[in-house]
């Protein structure tokens, strides 16, 4: 009895005269839609695809169509590129929302009249989200016979933007944005901005020499216990766009803070790796 002649796999490649391989369309579409149906989900949650070849084909190191028809790792960066590095966990840095919002030159707020639910503390307005933590650090403040005072918390965009127009009209507009933000890229729109004063030195109110008195010794060593950061900090105005800002102390919770001595720096910046400067973008 004559046997059945055997028909070619539809898997099977077309062999060359140089010994290289080709599969047909049909093949390469099969193949793919085989190998879709065998997707297995792998023990540390990643994905596994089942290698499929038919009995024809043989596994060549040289051949990544047989290794490799479907890639889900992530492609290797252009010759000279840096690989992209993951921003640390944790809350948003874009979401106006986020205690962790970053704000600056580079950055406006999204939307740029966004506005925090509000909760009133030492009778400024502040975003409620902080006021607990902001009570907290009066009272101890109080406790421990340092007078502070909170000389303005949040404000709304269109506040902001007399607030930048006035310092424009009295110093020109190099200065007065080396000092003031335009609206929409203020941090006190957040309402997670705090400007700090205090009776010991009144003229000192918002002023660099505000840096030297008691209170601003005392925020140095213990504001970061409820969660706020020296926002504009020496020597940091290329990296934030702002000349030092004693006074001004950004809320950021504790656990950011931890993070950022560990890396021993002292920008939100620097932490997430964020473009700032003083040029608007």
């Amino acid at each position: 009895m004559t046997p059945a002649p055997v028909r070619p796999s539809p898997f099977a490649p077309q062999v060359r005269p140089d010994g290289s391989r080709r599969f047909s369309h049909d093949a390469v579409v099969a193949r793919r839609t085989l190998l879709a149906g065998l997707v297995v989900a792998g023990a540390s949650g990643g994905v596994l695809l089942t290698q499929l070849r038919s009995p024809h084909e043989t596994a060549s190191a040289a051949d990544p169509a047989v290794h490799d028809p479907v890639a889900l790792t992530a492609p290797e960066p252009a010759p000279g590129t840096a690989p992209a590095t993951a921003p640390p966990p944790g809350p948003s840095t874009t979401d106006a929302a986020s205690p962790w919002v970053v704000v600056n030159k580079q950055h406006p707020l999204n939307p740029l009249e966004y506005a925090p639910e509000l909760a009133v503390v030492g009778g400024k307005e502040v975003a409620a989200s902080i006021a607990g933590d902001l009570r907290a650090l009066l009272d101890a403040a109080r406790a421990e016979g340092v007078s502070l005072s909170i000389t303005s918390g949040y404000r709304s965009f269109s506040r902001q933007r007399s607030v930048h127009d006035s310092s424009v009209a009295r110093n020109g507009l190099e200065s007065a944005e080396s000092l003031s933000a335009r609206p929409g890229y203020s941090e006190h729109q957040t309402g997670l901005a705090v400007d700090f004063g205090g009776s010991s030195a009144p003229g000192c109110l918002l002023e660099n020499c505000f840096g030297q008195t008691p209170e601003s010794a005392w925020l140095r060593a213990r504001a970061g216990a409820f969660g706020f950061l020296l926002r504009y900090p020496e020597g940091a105005t290329p990296v934030t766009g702002y000349e030092p800002e004693p006074w001004h102390w950004r809320w950021v919770g504790t656990d950011l803070l931890a993070r950022m001595a560990e890396r021993g720096v002292t920008t939100l910046e620097e932490f997430f790796g964020i473009s700032g400067g003083t040029a608007y973008a």
